[in-house]
């Protein structure tokens, strides 16, 4: 008979307190103290370095505020539209926005700013190099632009342990070298890689091990060359 895992609860909610700053604070800072209406926020960098993050506190805060909130993701089917009680518009990778996502986007700057409403973005580079239209690109970089880091392999690892005391569940210097030199240093991939292995070794009555943590992902045939290693 196969162990079924407890349900731990849902995880937390993005918030500026649980963010890992990092080389990020001047970014944490600016959205953590920002008064709306404000000039747009733009954050950049790549996968895993907080930017939905912070998209996702913001949003939190305002909304614990009692205000409401859109959230435009470049995938979302058209049309965008601005609803009038809206305090706070996010816009998120907008490097994946095609020709009708930049002209409801556009829409949406003009409309926030004939309305007063603040509007926040982000994607993996600046915005002189989006692939977007001028225009959208200009109102991208007209207000705070924010370039953000990943974490650096001591403070990844930091968390990462911080995660497994929090789960109660023992880390490895072993298991931890193997996380860290073979996949993303990507701080939600690796969470969301913890998280499997959490279960999975609930589920097989095991601790976690390097060889443990191979059988899973064997067993999803996820595991990487042997020979890979990634970095930052």
């Amino acid at each position: 008979m196969k162990q079924i895992p407890l349900a731990i609860g849902p995880e937390p909610l993005p918030t500026f307190e649980n963010f890992l700053t990092g080389a990020n604070a001047a970014a944490l800072s600016h959205l953590a103290a920002l008064v709306s209406p404000a000039a747009p926020v733009y954050l950049w960098g790549p996968a895993g370095c907080g930017k939905t993050h912070l998209l996702r506190a913001l949003v939190a805060r305002s909304q614990a505020a009692g205000q409401t909130v859109g959230w435009f993701d470049a995938t979302d089917a058209q049309p965008w539209v601005l609803a009038p009680e809206w305090a706070l518009v996010v816009i998120d990778r907008c490097e994946r926005l095609d020709a009708q996502a930049q002209h409801a986007a556009f829409a949406l700057f003009i409309e926030a700013a004939t309305h007063g409403v603040q509007v926040a973005a982000a994607g993996r580079v600046p915005p002189v190099d989006l692939p977007l239209r001028d225009d959208l690109r200009t109102r991208l970089a007209w207000g705070h632009v924010f370039a953000l880091e990943p974490l650096s392999e001591a403070e990844t690892r930091a968390a990462l342990r911080r995660e497994g005391d929090h789960r109660g569940i023992f880390l490895s210097d072993e298991v931890m070298d193997h996380l860290l030199t073979r996949f993303p240093r990507d701080l939600a991939h690796l969470m969301g890689l913890l998280d499997r292995l959490d279960e999975f070794a609930l589920a097989k009555a095991r601790r976690i091990t390097v060889p443990l943590l191979r059988q899973m992902l064997a067993e999803e045939g996820t595991e990487p060359a042997r020979d890979e290693v990634r970095s930052a």
